[in-house]
């Protein structure tokens, strides 16, 4: 089965049958065959029914951005990234869950913002929609990715509005450009809260964008399967303050994911599907944030999104305390271990909190079945106080 299609080789017959001779098929007769002297006028042996050659394995391979297993024409689709909203007029949000990466970082006045890459995910809804910051720009970078906004901060606009808009960093998608036809507001939200997409407006605009269809995308993360249950802790949490609201995770073992909530909205749920947000893997990157002074006074921000620096790492229960690496606008953000190694995360959607150093982070990992003892990190210690604030299960400041 291969894109909806059934392909079938020649029909073919499992068994043969010895002719009849011409007087036979007129209904003469013939000589006895065989040792039981059986009459010519006996009527033939009907012919085996033919069996249709089995259609082939759809041939399937690793989703690049998430690791999810899809057909290779998915796996090649072009990233679309969006800007979502996130203040409580915004709430709750419609498409999150369909996204492969979905990166949360400060945006002004203490509000965060969301970016959400889709790659095979197909939402009914996206939204609400708005605008651009430079540091999200070089995270859709990393896909070449069409993206989708709602105006922006000026140091934004100035690439976007460049040839670096038109393909050779991303594809710069601009409400207030393209009109309703791709992005449009809907009654039952207030304005600026209102800008909504869908997936099948998303691959339109991939097309009068005229980007291409297809990317041979490869992959930045290295992924694996969930490990068995027995081997997962049984419990778990995360906690990730902004300024004005708190997200927090809370880890399911049945399904090997962190389960989303917000303070000012609750259990985190997709408004256009009502499924449960719940990524297979959190990661906290610290970076340094700053007043980006544009003349504006609304409290923009700028972020070096380029270098390294600290990061959590939360897959299967268990937390990995790692360091992240970006090298220039378009390079990936790559994530090591504590060994120097790439960090393996697990199939399936994840969540980026992005934190000005210094945040706090509280965590708690659960005990693993039958142990008594938590997951802690291979080399850890026992929590502690530490210049870097509690480790382990409280509380890291970095």
């Amino acid at each position: 089965m291969l894109a909806g299609k059934v392909v079938l080789g020649p029909m073919t017959s499992t068994a043969e049958v010895a002719p009849t001779s011409p007087a036979a098929a007129a209904g003469g007769s013939t000589a006895p065959s065989g040792a039981a002297g059986q009459a010519s006028g006996a009527p033939a042996l009907p012919s085996a029914s033919p069996s249709p050659t089995p259609a082939p394995t759809p041939v399937l391979v690793p989703d690049p951005l998430d690791g999810v297993l899809v057909s290779p024409s998915l796996a090649r689709r072009h990233v679309v990234a969006v800007m979502i909203d996130d203040l409580w007029a915004a709430r709750p949000q419609s498409g999150l869950s369909a996204a492969s990466i979905v990166w949360q970082a400060p945006a002004e006045g203490g509000i965060p913002r969301y970016m959400a890459l889709f790659s095979e995910g197909s939402p009914p809804a996206v939204g609400p929609i708005r605008s651009s910051r430079l540091y999200f720009i070089a995270w859709a970078a990393e896909w070449n990715a069409v993206y989708l906004h709602v105006g922006g901060s000026p140091q934004a606009l100035a690439v976007l509005d460049s040839s670096q808009g038109a393909g050779s960093v991303v594809w710069n998608a601009d409400q207030i450009r393209l009109g309703a036809t791709y992005m449009w507001r809907i009654a039952t939200r207030a304005a600026p809260h209102n800008v909504y997409s869908s997936a099948k407006a998303m691959q339109e605009l991939v097309k009068a964008l005229h980007a291409p269809a297809s990317m041979p995308y490869k992959a930045a993360w290295q992924f694996a399967a969930d490990p068995p249950l027995d081997q997962l802790p049984m419990s778990g949490s995360i906690s990730v303050p902004y300024p004005q609201n708190v997200i927090s995770y809370a880890y399911d073992p049945a399904t090997n994911s962190y389960p989303r909530t917000v303070t000012s909205e609750g259990r985190e749920v997709d408004a256009g599907t009502g499924t449960r947000i719940a990524p297979h893997n959190v990661l906290v990157i610290y970076m340094s944030f700053g007043p980006l002074n544009d003349g504006s006074n609304k409290g923009r921000l700028e972020a070096q999104f380029t270098g390294s620096g600290r990061a959590l790492v939360f897959r299967n229960g268990t937390l990995i305390k790692a360091t992240w690496k970006k090298a220039s606008m378009t390079a990936p953000t790559l994530l090591y271990g504590p060994d120097g190694q790439p960090v393996t995360l697990t199939v399936g959607q994840t969540f980026v909190q992005v934190v000005p150093i210094g945040t706090a982070i509280t965590y708690k990992l659960g005990q693993l079945p039958g142990s008594g003892t938590s997951p802690l990190p291979s080399g850890a210690a026992a929590p502690s106080p530490s210049p870097l604030g509690l480790v382990g299960d409280w509380r890291l400041v970095l």
